[in-house]
């Protein structure tokens, strides 16, 4: 009988190996037999497991286990769902309930902040892009499917719930009760700074937030702006599209981004110069709290030579996802194409890469020729309160000034 459930497990495992990884067998050749390779050093691991572990395992977490890890290896934002846990998912992943302002990714091991929502229970309480959950009302993160964490983190205003937080350079555990609220988008912030320069500070990417800064930006140039500086810091919330219409506001020509996947055909997003409202010199802040949709942005603008980047490398997420079901109901949920910057460089894969890396204010960090941090940072803290005082900003306007000049 153990025999059996043995060869059950394997078979399935392999099965499955095989669906994600490849989507079918291959056809023929040397690609097959590497496949084929790689497949049963899989199932000798699981049947060692299974037939020499230190106790009789659990071979449903087993199995569990390494599904998350083979989701997590190749795409941080998929998920493996069962098929309860896949039901949950289609009942509410349309409704609009109250939330704490939580934008999540895999990072090894855990549960990874990319960023919150701005004035979101999340933010107010300092969570931040260096930040890890380790737990979600009691239940652990490591191998959570990353859409049932977003369905937990969802529930009824005024609700709360509880999270294991470990944040950077903190290795203990702190626990956070966020009362979950019905959000609002963080509206588009506008000033005027010295030497005629508009600054535009985004914080969530929307079809209303990008016409909104349409509006801002042509008022803005009436009110006697020469020069913009645009900030998507810690703007992680935003569709692609939203990201590319962003975009379209700057560049009259130009390929903005494409859409491309094993098996999504190639498809080209390119300006609009209808569309366009200014030509004014322009820069950009990032961080790593900058993702999706004003990742796209900030690769169109910089790729297009429209922009000056500044700020800290991006986070990486950019990718058209499709939920694929199993015959047992369950499903996992996939990126099946990535967004690409105009020079060909998958967002998800390398992150967008300012051409001035400037800390921000709050983490002193120190950076390696890839753009990586040499140092570990510090938790985010809140940006200054005059923006002439925050170091990115001052940088972003030092470098306008000096194309203004040249």
């Amino acid at each position: 009988m153990l025999s059996r459930i043995k060869y059950l497990v394997v078979s399935a495992s392999a099965c499955l190996t095989i669906l994600l990884v490849t989507g079918s067998l291959p056809s023929k050749g040397a690609d097959q037999s590497e496949t084929l390779k790689h497949i049963g050093v899989f199932s000798d691991v699981v049947a060692h497991i299974k037939s020499e572990y230190v106790e009789e395992p659990d071979m449903k977490s087993v199995t569990l286990g390494a599904l998350n890890g083979l989701l997590e290896a190749i795409d941080p934002f998929a998920s493996y769902l069962n098929a309860d846990q896949y039901q949950d998912y289609l009942k509410n992943k349309d409704l609009k309930r109250a939330d704490v302002g939580l934008v999540l990714s895999k990072k090894p091991g855990w549960m990874g902040v990319v960023g919150t929502l701005p004035d979101s229970p999340a933010a107010n309480a300092g969570l931040s892009t260096h930040d890890m959950i380790e737990s979600i009302k009691g239940i652990a993160t490591r191998d959570m499917p990353l859409a049932y964490a977003s369905l937990l983190l969802q529930g009824a205003n005024g609700t709360t719930v509880e999270l294991s937080v470990v944040r950077a350079r903190h290795p203990e555990p702190q626990t956070i009760t966020l009362t979950r609220v019905n959000l609002t988008t963080p509206p588009v912030e506008t000033k005027m700074l010295a030497g005629a320069v508009g600054y535009l500070e985004i914080g969530a990417l929307t079809s209303d937030q990008v016409k909104q800064a349409a509006d801002d930006i042509r008022q803005l140039q009436r009110d006697g702006a020469q020069k913009l500086v645009v900030d998507l810091r810690n703007c992680s919330v935003g569709t692609p599209e939203d990201g590319i219409a962003f975009a379209n506001l700057f560049l009259s020509s130009g390929r903005i981004t494409y859409l491309k996947g094993q098996k999504v055909p190639e498809r080209d997003f390119d300006a609009d110069p209808a569309k366009a409202i200014t030509t004014l010199p322009l820069a950009v802040l990032v961080n790593h709290g900058t993702a999706e949709g004003a990742e796209i942005a900030a690769a169109a603008l910089a790729g297009n030579k429209r922009a000056q980047l500044v700020g800290e490398p991006t986070y990486g997420d950019a990718a058209l996802r499709r939920a694929l079901t199993m015959d047992d109901g369950s499903a996992i949920i996939l990126s099946v194409a990535k967004y690409y910057s105009p020079d060909g460089k998958a967002i998800q894969d390398t992150r967008v890469m300012p051409g001035t890396l400037v800390a921000g204010a709050e983490p002193q960090i120190e950076y390696d020729d890839n753009g990586e941090p040499i140092t570990e940072p510090e938790p985010q803290q809140p940006q200054p309160k005059k923006l002439e005082d925050d170091p990115v900003v001052k940088k972003a306007v030092e470098i306008l000034g000096a194309v203004a000049k040249a």
